[in-house]
């Protein structure tokens, strides 16, 4: 089994900008989170965007799900912002796609100290070679099915609605 992975942005790939003391997006950190994964797993990584999802709309969307579609791989992971993660998961559900869709992202950059990301990386490519076909989101040790799923923006975390 090979796994594919779709970088469209979010917190994960945010880069702490010193200068302006903000966050903001350069290159992707995905091919060195890869790399210290150390994933055994054949990996195919597409760059479809970096972006704060909250600036997404249905085109952003639809070239996801074009990705998607255009996978040979029946097991994608997707990194997505958090905040509109839920959105994007209806469209590919809606799809029925009949391949293993895990989205996940991360609450702190993957660069800033404490961060989630790495875990939230390896436990979303563990899911999406175990988990049936369907679109799920796989946040901080948890899964959830797409149309089942909430950010609690008060806690920081994933819940079930």
């Amino acid at each position: 089994m090979s796994l594919r992975i779709l970088a469209t942005g979010g917190t994960f790939d945010k880069h702490y900008d010193e200068i302006a003391g903000k966050l903001s997006f350069a290159d992707s950190h995905l091919p060195e989170v890869i790399r210290r994964a150390r994933l055994t797993v054949p990996v195919e990584l597409d760059i479809c965007m970096l972006m704060d999802s909250l600036d997404m709309d249905d085109s952003h969307r639809q070239t996801i799900l074009a990705a998607c579609q255009a996978s040979p791989e029946k097991a994608i992971v997707i990194i997505h912002g958090t905040d509109t993660m839920r959105e994007t998961a209806e469209v590919l559900g809606a799809a029925n796609l009949g391949k293993t869709i895990v989205f996940t992202g991360a609450m702190i950059p993957y660069e800033i100290a404490n961060s989630d990301a790495l875990f939230n990386l390896g436990f979303a490519c563990a899911a999406a070679q175990l988990l049936p076909p369907g679109v799920h989101v796989a946040m901080n040790g948890k899964v959830f099915p797409w149309n089942d799923v909430q950010k609690n923006r008060t806690a920081g975390v994933f819940v079930n609605k």
